[in-house]
């Protein structure tokens, strides 16, 4: 499985942005897909994931309401649709994927196996 993340870029506070995340290969090995980020100095921290499937989303708290994943099955891709950005979502965004079928989204760096390139987000404040 390969991911590939793109979208991101330098906006200014209060703008949105979409990401996007193709997925390619064996696809049917993912469960479950998923956002995380990591600012200058910090550790990579959830965002936001979608059970494939099911459609179950779960979000951190500090992106709920303002930021959406979403998914298309048809070309194999999820979109994180981010509104209303501030200057502490500035980070390196990246995609994953879980192979493991669970009852819940999981939230942890361990659970995702695949893993893309990340894609850069400045906002200026």
């Amino acid at each position: 499985v390969q991911l590939q993340a793109s979208g991101g870029g330098l906006v200014q506070a209060g703008d949105s942005l979409r990401l996007v995340c193709a997925a390619s290969g064996r696809t049917s090995n993912i469960y479950a897909m998923a956002w995380f980020r990591q600012a200058p100095g910090e550790d990579r921290e959830f965002v936001a994931a979608l059970m494939w499937r099911r459609g179950i989303t779960m979000y951190a708290d500090s992106v709920k309401d303002r930021f959406t994943i979403s998914r298309d099955d048809d070309k194999e891709t999820v979109y994180l649709q981010m509104s209303s950005l501030k200057a502490e979502d500035t980070a390196i965004y990246y995609c994953a994927g879980d192979r493991v079928q669970r009852t819940y989204v999981a939230r942890m760096l361990s659970a995702y196996e695949y893993w893309g390139h990340g894609t850069q987000v400045t906002v200026s404040s």
